[in-house]
């Protein structure tokens, strides 16, 4: 088969396409014909060498790559062989009910790849492989952060990045609640995009001004913001903040660094969320998996993703490289050049 291999740690330029052998599935296991590969911004820090939230940097040479989407072409022995022939979508490092998980796992820029049959999600008939692989991981991130906050009409939401994967999900999400979205993105063609996508009002954060616009916009309406949804931190998470009413929430979910956002996490003081009259709080990990509950919270929060975009109230946004592109794909995510759920297509 051919594959993305990472030999030595350090930039994109050292994700090679190349021809290896096939995986052969184990006891339990199946082997994926993949049509479609999630690409993480997790993924270009393992490939510098970082660990991530994994003990240790993954081991070399390897196949990066933890979300993939295709046909169950081959079945390990003792496999439940109703599987052969389906369409399945697999978080590839999704713990397991009873309890093993990889270190690191990996796999996924392949045009095969092999899985425990425990983790597979059937694709809904409605979705394509890279909107299935979109929904398992994005998607499910999504619906963990959700959880954090009640979204109703009365809701006002302030998204920076709203162009990207988990922003689109959130823009959607607040619209079909009745709610008001305020959506920020960088630059002309993102901004074009958060519009379509349904929020009230898209500017573009790369403008000084845009802060004045949002306030003009709130107090035209009489209603100040209620909710931030924060991915970017810095300047742009801060200034989002500033526009948030007595009582209103701040859900921190990443951090981000752009030349306009310095990469740290946006933090307060007590005594500052209590003069301002808001809450802060930081919602990846355990504490997203802990409000999921449940035997296997990441399991849960799939399935919630997967039939929001069943029934058609989520709709993922998705931009496709080719798997021989797999390099681009990490420059264009390292750069902010992407919009919605960078996937690799064999």
């Amino acid at each position: 088969m051919h594959a993305v291999r990472l030999h030595a740690y350090g930039p994109a330029e050292n994700l090679t396409y190349e021809e290896t052998g096939d995986p052969t599935p184990g006891p339990g296991q199946v082997r994926i014909a993949v049509a479609a590969a999630g690409v993480h911004l997790l993924d270009t820090a393992l490939r510098e060498g970082m660990p991530g939230p994994f003990p240790a940097p993954v081991e070399l040479p390897t196949i990066p790559g933890r979300e993939v989407a295709g046909t169950v072409e081959a079945l390990g022995e003792g496999t439940d062989p109703s599987w052969l022939g389906k369409r399945v979508v697999v978080h590839l490092g999704m713990p397991l009910p009873s309890g093993r998980n990889p270190q690191t796992p990996s796999g996924g820029y392949a045009e095969l790849a092999v899985t425990d049959a425990e983790r597979l999600q059937a694709i809904p008939e409605n979705l394509d492989e890279a909107q299935a692989v979109a929904m398992i991981g994005t998607g499910r991130t999504t619906m963990g952060i959700l959880q954090f906050t009640d979204v109703t009409a009365d809701t006002v939401a302030i998204v920076p990045a709203a162009a990207g994967g988990i922003g689109t999900l959130l823009v959607q999400y607040v619209k079909n609640a009745g709610g008001t979205v305020i959506g920020l993105a960088g630059g002309p063609a993102k901004v074009a995009r958060v519009q379509e996508n349904g929020a009230d009002l898209a500017v573009d954060y790369k403008q000084p001004d845009w802060p004045e616009r949002v306030r003009a916009y709130l107090d035209a309406h009489d209603r100040p913001a209620t909710v931030v949804f924060d991915s970017v931190g810095g300047d742009t998470g801060r200034a989002a903040v500033d526009l948030l009413g007595k009582g209103g929430k701040h859900i921190v979910f990443g951090w981000s660094s752009d030349g306009l956002h310095d990469g740290s996490p946006l933090t307060f003081t007590d005594e500052e969320l209590a003069e301002r009259g808001i809450t802060s709080e930081g919602v990846l990990g355990p504490a997203m998996l802990g409000k999921a509950g449940g035997d296997n919270p990441v399991r849960t929060l799939e399935n919630r993703a997967l039939a929001e975009a069943a029934a058609g109230r989520l709709v993922p946004a998705v931009q496709r490289f080719p798997l021989a592109e797999a390099a681009a794909a990490h420059r264009a995510l390292e750069t902010r050049g992407t919009m919605g759920k960078v996937v690799l297509v064999p």
